[in-house]
């Protein structure tokens, strides 16, 4: 690739700490709505992904296809626009190089989290009542069922893991989206990291604020319920847990706790520290 097409990693630092004091600065009312705008659109990927594997008996297979079609999500967040917490985790290297406070930081990612949710939220309550959920009979409807499930009975230490490397992962795809001068560029670098993070089942907790509650809703239509328990042997007792407590408590939390980790430390700290000294030196 031609360099003047790529910006360097360090370029990539660079901009990405001025993008943070762009957040920074941005009043609460944009933040909401880039917020908002950025959970509907992590959740047509999870949503389009769903309806991509539900009939699919292949494990690995599903998994691939679910993750060729996921990162469209990311996609449109880096060419519309949009403010992704678990990409504003990256924040952390301004705050460093004290372009900004740390609540400055939480200032941001409490709002984009809450914005995310709502965004999420929404599009989950649109694709119930728009039938959706129907396909094959209502096998997409228990298959949100199971997809959610499998999310409110991890156990704390799985899920908070699991959002670290999610992030590890989210948090590259952002960065090598900056090294693209190009659409075509950006959309490859968030495609392959997005496919890898679905592919190996990691944890992203803006993409469960449209699994867990798409799966609740299905959970309240008899039918969709029915085939849950015939198709993956369920119970009544166990689908009892897919609740609005459990999702909170037992998936937001920890997954919640990992990506900021995946995303500060394991990615937003080590690449500030590779680059500090040419950045303070480019600073003077």
């Amino acid at each position: 690739m031609n360099q003047s097409n790529l910006n360097s990693p360090q370029q990539i630092t660079e901009n990405m700490i001025q993008a943070g004091v762009g957040k920074a600065t941005t009043p609460i009312g944009k933040l909401i709505l880039l917020g908002i705008f950025a959970g509907m659109f992590i959740a047509c990927g999870a949503s389009a992904s769903s309806v991509a594997m539900h009939a699919m008996s292949n494990v690995g297979l599903q998994r691939l296809v679910g993750g060729c079609i996921f990162p469209i999500g990311l996609m449109m967040i880096v060419l519309v626009g949009g403010e992704l917490f678990t990409g504003d985790c990256l924040m952390v290297m301004g705050c460093i190089h004290k372009k900004y406070s740390v609540m400055d930081v939480v200032r941001v990612l409490v709002i984009v989290y809450g914005a995310n949710f709502i965004g999420s939220v929404v599009f989950a309550l649109l694709v119930y009542l728009s039938g959706q959920l129907n396909y094959t009979n209502g096998l997409l409807g228990a298959f949100t069922i199971k997809i959610a499930m499998g999310k409110v009975t991890m156990d704390f230490g799985t899920a908070f893991v699991s959002g670290i490397l999610c992030n590890i992962f989210v948090c590259i795809a952002v960065l090598m989206a900056g090294a693209a001068k190009d659409v075509a560029g950006k959309l490859l670098a968030c495609f392959f990291p997005i496919m890898a993070f679905v592919v190996s089942g990691y944890e992203h907790c803006v993409a469960n604020m449209y699994y867990i509650p798409a799966g609740i809703f299905a959970a309240s239509n008899e039918k969709y319920v029915e085939r849950a328990m015939t198709e993956y042997g369920y119970t009544a007792e166990q689908l009892a847990e897919l609740n609005w407590v459990n999702f909170f408590t037992v998936n937001q939390i920890p997954v919640t706790l990992g990506n900021i980790v995946g995303g500060m430390v394991f990615v937003g700290v080590i690449l500030y520290a590779i680059h500090a000294k040419n950045l303070r030196a480019s600073n003077n």
